[in-house]
């Protein structure tokens, strides 16, 4: 009988095959498209790793969805990231079209007030990033950046170590 509580065996074994099946899945789609599959390395990217969440969860969970289906859905899922990912390499209209650019939210200990209306961003989201960072004052504090995948990095002051330009590659002021 199966109700919130309990499941029958057949159900369980169900279950449980689904999940051997689907995993294995995963890790051969995985292995042929790259390590970047699961990365969060854009917001497309955060996206789409929680649509292949949600596909596996559908499968394992739901005794009317067919593996084969789950496979398809998943390898459709990954190639669509596959491409955008390749077109956005490829194509700098693209990329701007499809990509938040990162943001400064914070320079030389000082907020940048505009920047953090525009992202939507408190300032006291900062300062609890900037404690997570072990920061003690702001006048530590060379640069935070909201990231294109909504991560915030917050890159300390150094007095032997200048930043390099090349850090705030693609980083709007």
């Amino acid at each position: 009988m199966e109700n919130w509580l309990f499941a029958s065996g057949e159900i369980i074994g169900k279950v449980i095959l689904s999940i051997l099946a689907i995993f294995t899945i995963v890790i051969v789609i995985t292995r042929i498209s790259g390590l970047r599959t699961f990365s969060k390395m854009s917001s497309f990217d955060f996206a789409s790793t929680i649509a292949i969440g949600s596909i596996l969860a559908s499968i394992v969970l739901n005794s009317s969805q067919s593996i084969t289906k789950g496979a398809i859905a998943l390898g459709g899922i990954i190639l669509f990231q596959s491409v955008f990912s390749y077109c956005k390499r490829k194509f700098s209209w693209f990329n701007s079209l499809f990509t938040n650019s990162p943001m400064l939210l914070m320079e030389n200990g000082e907020f940048i007030f505009n920047n953090l209306r525009k992202t939507n961003v408190d300032a006291k989201d900062v300062y609890a990033k900037l404690r997570e960072a072990n920061v003690k004052d702001k006048s530590e504090v060379l640069a935070v950046i909201l990231e294109s995948t909504g991560d915030i990095s917050v890159l300390h002051k150094s007095k032997d170590v200048e930043l390099s330009k090349d850090i705030l590659t693609g980083v709007k002021k």
